[in-house]
């Protein structure tokens, strides 16, 4: 595996574990985030093994392939070390407000990698933010754009989802992933405001 990129490796472990916990009630159940255990049984090590399993294999699919696209551009920019701090701070961090919201919960469980990933997404914006993001091939926006949007509709189903996806991450990861670009090179933080205030469609132009 040493010619993988960390980027790679990453989805490897996702895809695995999440299949053995899909197809195991009993790691799916000592894996997941469950706020309500980790206060009273100090299970903090869920922090981290809620970020490498899935809802299904649709959410592991959408999560992997967001990875897979903005993954390889980060790890570009950061290198491979900063590359996983950057990924296992977005799990921890962004799954702390849940876990404060809901420790007295005993009903209230989460999973996904939404965190780190939006952390990726986020962090490639700052490195490129009117690079085209194209959905289904032929949906092209600048990227900026794209995680506006990612936004939005992470709110819109954290409101009305009961899937255990835990949608608010994606918020904080996006966060984690800004100020985490932001202060190793502070510079991007004008270029990136000026080139999303100057930016305009094509057919304005």
């Amino acid at each position: 595996m040493n010619n993988l990129s960390v980027t790679t490796i990453l989805i490897i472990i996702n895809c695995v574990v999440s299949f053995f916990a899909l197809n195991n009630p009993e790691v799916m159940n000592r894996l997941i985030l469950t706020p309500y255990w980790v206060e009273r049984k100090k299970e903090y090590y869920r922090f981290i093994t809620s970020g490498f399993i899935h809802a299904s294999f649709l959410h592991l699919a959408v999560n992997m392939l967001s990875l897979y696209f903005f993954g390889e551009i980060v790890e570009y920019w950061l290198g491979k070390y900063l590359f996983i701090i950057l990924y296992m701070a977005a799990i921890i961090i962004s799954d702390i407000p849940t876990y404060l919201k809901y420790k007295n919960n005993s009903y209230y469980a989460s999973l996904g990698a939404s965190g780190a990933v939006s952390a990726v997404v986020f962090a490639s914006i700052m490195f490129h933010p009117l690079n085209d993001i194209c959905l289904y091939a032929f949906i092209c926006m600048p990227a900026f754009l794209f995680g506006a949007l990612y936004l939005g509709y992470s709110y819109y189903m954290d409101k009305r989802s009961g899937d255990a996806i835990n949608h608010s991450a994606h918020f904080y990861g996006a966060a984690v992933g800004l100020v985490f670009v932001g202060i190793l090179y502070p510079h991007l933080i004008p270029e990136v405001a000026s080139a999303v205030f100057h930016w305009r469609p094509e057919f304005l132009r």
